[in-house]
């Protein structure tokens, strides 16, 4: 105790927690909390340093520099002290695979409703590293609280998720002070990804956080660097008191959406950097190239056509311009080396692999996987036994097993009738109705596309409620199908590149990747085709075709006419000079 004059001074009672200062110490050095300058400088080198990384190294990140991203991520501020983030940190690599597969069908779709130009540039971006990053983290927010019983959430009820992007921010800025790349991946349907990681309902994601040690350092962000946009003066931003006038409003933020229309579909990895030309200039070439490479088939120079036959009862409704005989001599040709993609095969170096998977006169010299059980018409009936589908399956998971040693697996199919088959089937994984998957065929008219869409509709009100692909595969697919998935699985479980075809030549990618989603990343789409169902059938893959040529040839051709590019351009990439 102090005096001055008549009253007395006490000392003030300081806390043992919380605030020690006093007002007066508020008063004298309003600027005493400041951390001081080189924290300052510190901070705005990080903020002014982050970046939204797209490619990593595969150096696993060390525990201790994990938990310190998640801890700077709990430290955030939230609405009322909710906290309401929860972060799912995701090392399991089939996890990761469903996920980058989710992400390139998102980005296609996005890319579908972008006028054309745009889209091609967004199609040539490389927007997210889920397979390269060695750890995921999804921050999810749990919003199972109502608005009302959380304090400051009942005016602004999305104050939770605006809490976890705060989160978001502090872990970032943590990643990029540690030397860490983070990219913040948001090209998923939130249902789909809270489904694959089992959220209960009322716990929503914000994305995907790619997190590991970068493998590019970029000076500036990386779409102002391609030109997609650039950075906003700080004055056009920051208003005073009040809106303004019309006239003095800042611009709305640019949009590029215009109707959804079919686009090309991509399947992108890194660019090869060291070559001494601009990043990607063999174009779409260039990204497939790129896929090849990152499924580990550095040295192919060959591959094989694996071309599968089967008849199929279906014709017996008028949906074929051909006899079903034809299915055998065009299965005969290609034994023999001669068929139009036997021939195609030869042309671009590549083995050839008959199979008769169901011809009803057998074909001398044809890998004979038949099936065994009662064929149907689709229409009525099922196409086979599931029983069936599995042996097919698993026959060609032998058969894409032996093939991947000679490098690239191109997919061949002949089977007349089954373009109504694949495009029931088509319409029975991806939920479309028959006018948007029945087309003509080889060679149909008015009266028989009719009849295909009737049949296509008998079909699919028998798969009411059906999901699982391999009992889709037995209603309404047919043996060849079959037999190329298991091609597929096996191609793919081997290391080895798979070139899809046209419709009924790229179904099988989609069944494999739905029984096993790592498969999408060994996927190359060869072309598209004329069949209306087989463009969306490569969105549903996200994947790009090397060719539009509007073939109507199946047997393979159009693989085969792709993996000739391939070969051609993995060769220029063995030569080409490379930068130091």
């Amino acid at each position: 105790m102090t005096s001055g004059g008549s009253e007395p001074r006490y000392a003030r009672p300081v806390p043992t927690i919380g605030d020690t200062s006093s007002a007066a110490q508020r008063r004298d050095d309003p600027t005493g909390w400041a951390m001081g300058e080189a924290v300052t400088e510190a901070l705005a080198a990080v903020v002014a340093g982050r970046r939204d990384i797209r490619r990593y190294r595969p150096d696993a990140v060390p525990e201790e520099l994990i938990t310190a991203v998640l801890e700077a991520g709990h430290r955030a501020p939230s609405v009322g002290h909710s906290q309401p983030w929860r972060f799912v940190v995701v090392s399991d690599p089939a996890t990761r695979d469903r996920a980058a597969a989710m992400a390139d069908r998102a980005r296609v779709d996005q890319a579908a409703h972008l006028a054309s130009e745009r889209a091609a540039r967004m199609l040539d971006l490389k927007l997210e590293g889920l397979r390269e990053a060695p750890v995921g983290i999804v921050v999810a927010c749990d919003r199972r609280t109502p608005a009302t019983g959380v304090l400051g959430r009942a005016t602004f009820p999305d104050a939770d998720l605006w809490s976890c992007a705060t989160a978001i921010e502090n872990m970032w800025l943590t990643a990029r002070a540690h030397g860490l790349g983070m990219g913040w991946v948001t090209l998923f349907d939130p249902d789909e990804l809270a489904d694959l990681l089992g959220l209960p309902e009322g716990v929503v994601t914000l994305g995907w956080l790619c997190l590991g040690w970068p493998d590019e350092r970029p000076p500036s962000p990386g779409l102002e660097r391609v030109a997609w946009s650039k950075k906003t003066p700080l004055e056009q931003v920051v208003l005073h008191d009040r809106w303004p006038a019309d006239e003095a409003a800042p611009q709305q933020p640019v949009s590029h959406l215009r109707g959804p229309e079919p686009t090309r579909l991509v399947g992108a990895t890194d660019a090869a950097d060291e070559l001494l030309s601009p990043p990607e200039s063999l174009g779409v070439l260039d990204r497939a190239l790129n896929r090849v490479l990152a499924v580990g088939a550095q040295d192919v120079t060959g591959g094989t056509l694996v071309l599968a036959g089967a008849d199929h009862p279906v014709t017996g409704l008028g949906v074929s311009a051909f006899p079903a005989t034809t299915t055998h001599d065009v299965l005969a040709a290609t034994v023999a080396g001669t068929s139009l993609g036997a021939a195609t095969a030869k042309g671009a170096g590549l083995a050839v692999v008959g199979v008769d998977a169901g011809v009803a006169q057998a074909v001398p010299g044809a890998h004979k996987t038949r099936p065994a059980g009662e064929r149907g018409d689709l229409a009525t009936t099922d196409a086979m036994t599931l029983a069936d589908v599995e042996a097919l399956v698993a026959a060609g998971r032998d058969i894409g097993t032996g093939a991947a040693v000679t490098g690239l697996v191109c997919l061949g199919e002949v089977g007349v009738g089954n373009t109504t088959v694949a495009a029931a089937l088509a319409c029975a994984l991806l939920d479309l109705e028959p006018q948007d998957a029945v087309g003509l065929g080889s060679g149909s008219d008015a009266d028989m596309v009719a009849r295909k869409r009737d049949v296509v509709a008998a079909a699919l009100a028998r798969t009411q409620g059906e999901s699982d692909p391999l009992r889709l595969l037995a209603m309404v697919g047919g043996p060849e199908i079959a037999l190329l998935t298991g091609v597929t699985l096996g191609a793919a479980a081997a290391g080895a590149p798979v070139v899809l075809d046209g419709l009924a030549g790229s179904l099988p990618g989609v069944i494999a990747a739905r029984l096993e989603p790592a498969a999408q990343a060994y996927l190359l789409a060869g072309q598209v085709s004329r069949e209306r169902a087989h463009a969306l059938v490569l969105r549903e893959l996200g994947l790009e075709p090397l060719l539009d040529l509007r073939l109507r040839a199946g047997e393979g051709v159009g693989a085969c006419l792709a993996a000739s590019m391939l070969l051609q351009g993995l060769a220029v990439r063995r030569i080409a000079a490379r930068t130091r």
